[in-house]
C-alpha cells in the first residue's frame, strides 16, 4: 500500500553565510601519512577554525628521488580542497620533500590552483619557529637515513644555523616512523639535545613528536620544536589566533613573523 505524503515547499530560500566557518587551512599531505591530521585536529581545528584535508599519491621507501617524485602532484593536490574557494592558508607537510623539492618550488606549484594564499611548509615553519625561540645553535632528530638527513642538515646550515648534533634513526618507510612510540621520541630526544644547543628540531611529519615536544622541554630545558608543531603553530597565528598555549611546546607562546 502507497502513502502519499504531502511534501511542502519553503516558503523562502535559507539565508546562506559566506563561510561555514570564519578560517580555513588546507593541508598537502601523503597518502601514506597517520599523523598530521591527528596533529591538527587536536592542536589547530576548532568552531572558528576548519582543516581540510587533500591526499597525494607516495610511495616508500623515503628517499630524495622518491620525494622529488611528489613534485607534480602539488598542484593538483592543492586545487582538490574546497575547488574555486579561497584558504586562509595551505600546508604541504613533508618535511624532507619540503627540502628536496624546495619552499619556493611547493609555494609555485600551489599557487598555481590556489593564487594568493599564505604557502607553509614545514622546513620554513621550523626555521621560522626556531628563530621566534631565539635559537642559533641546534641540534637535530630525524627518523631517516643518513642519505636522506644529509640534504637536511645543509638545509638549515645554509640558513645560518650552527648544527651542535644531527642524529638520524635510520628509518626508510614513513608508516614505520608514525609507529615510533612517544616514549621512545623522547628517550631518542634526550640523547639528540646536544648540551650547548639552543633548541631541538625533530623532523618529519610522520613522526608524533608533537605530542611530547613539552615533555621533552620539561627534561631537557631546551625548547623543541617539531614539524608538525611548527606548521600549526604558523597556521594559527596566520589566522589570526594568538593564544599562548604552553601546554603543547614554548613554540606555542610565540608571535609569527614571516621571513
Amino acid at each position: 500500500m502507497t502513502v502519499e505524503i504531502e511534501i511542502i515547499a519553503a516558503g523562502r530560500p535559507p539565508r546562506l553565510e559566506d563561510r561555514p566557518l570564519e578560517k580555513r587551512i588546507g593541508l598537502v599531505i601523503l597518502a601514506t601519512d597517520h599523523t598530521t591530521e591527528v596533529d591538527f585536529q587536536r592542536m589547530v581545528a576548532s568552531d572558528r577554525l576548519g582543516v581540510y584535508v587533500s591526499r597525494i599519491h607516495y610511495a616508500n621507501p623515503v628517499t630524495p628521488e622518491n620525494l622529488l617524485k611528489m613534485q607534480p602532484s602539488l598542484t593538483e593536490g592543492a586545487a582538490l580542497i574546497l575547488p574555486d574557494e579561497a584558504l586562509d592558508a595551505i600546508v604541504y607537510s613533508c618535511t624532507s620533500a619540503s627540502v628536496v623539492i624546495g619552499d619556493r618550488n611547493i609555494e609555485a606549484a600551489i599557487h598555481a590552483a590556489k593564487p594568493g594564499v599564505s604557502v607553509v611548509t614545514p622546513t620554513a615553519a621550523a626555521m621560522t619557529g626556531l628563530k621566534a625561540l631565539g635559537a642559533r645553535r641546534i641540534s637535530v632528530l630525524t627518523p631517516y637515513t643518513i642519505e636522506t638527513s644529509r640534504p637536511m642538515a645543509d638545509y638549515f646550515a645554509e640558513l645560518g644555523f650552527a648544527i651542535d648534533r644531527f642524529t638520524c634513526l635510520g628509518l626508510t618507510d614513513d608508516r614505520e616512523m608514525a609507529r615510533i612510540a612517544p616514549d621512545e621520541i623522547l628517550a631518542f630526544a634526550r640523547q639528540a639535545q646536544a648540551p650547548q644547543s639552543d633548541a631541538l628540531f625533530i623532523s618529519c611529519t610522520a613522526v608524533r613528536a608533537a605530542e611530547v615536544a613539552a615533555r621533552i622541554e620539561a627534561e631537557t630545558g631546551k625548547p623543541v620544536v617539531t614539524s608538525n608543531l611548527a606548521t600549526a603553530w604558523a597556521c594559527l597565528r596566520l589566522c589570526g589566533d594568538d593564544r599562548a598555549r604552553p601546554e603543547l611546546g614554548q613554540l606555542m607562546t610565540k608571535p609569527y613573523r614571516e621571513g
